[in-house]
């Protein structure tokens, strides 16, 4: 019974050892500025300055174009375990294959027609 949950247990105890002696090893080898100033203190994040926040106005295309991506890459997702599987299900999971794709394929020409794809 063991020698089957044995690479279970091996795997738990190097998935909580690995990001625990992370941890400690950048408590044991940081260098920390004895002084806190005022530029240490704040934040950094690459390319934006540190001054007041400014108001940031992003465009429609921006938001279509990120909100395909997700609904695109999520239909991509449900076909990876019916494409594993066909095989095993047979006729009638190919021919729901073939419908769905025929579904993306019509919607993937209908946003390109409508210029949701075009970055303004």
């Amino acid at each position: 019974m063991l020698d089957s949950w044995l690479p279970f247990l091996i795997y738990g105890l190097l998935a909580f050892a690995i990001p625990l002696s992370m941890v400690a090893f950048s408590f044991v080898f940081s260098q920390r500025p004895k002084r806190r100033t005022r530029a240490r203190v704040i934040p950094f994040e690459s390319g934006v300055s540190t001054g007041p926040p400014q108001q940031q106005r992003f465009t429609i295309s921006f938001y279509l174009t990120a909100m395909l991506f997700i609904v695109f890459d999520i239909e991509i997702v449900f076909l990876y375990p019916l494409a594993v599987e066909l095989n095993a299900l047979g006729w009638f999971a190919f021919f729901e294959l073939l419908v769905f794709v025929a579904i993306l394929a019509v919607a993937y020409v209908y946003i390109w027609r409508k210029g949701a794809l075009e970055w303004r």
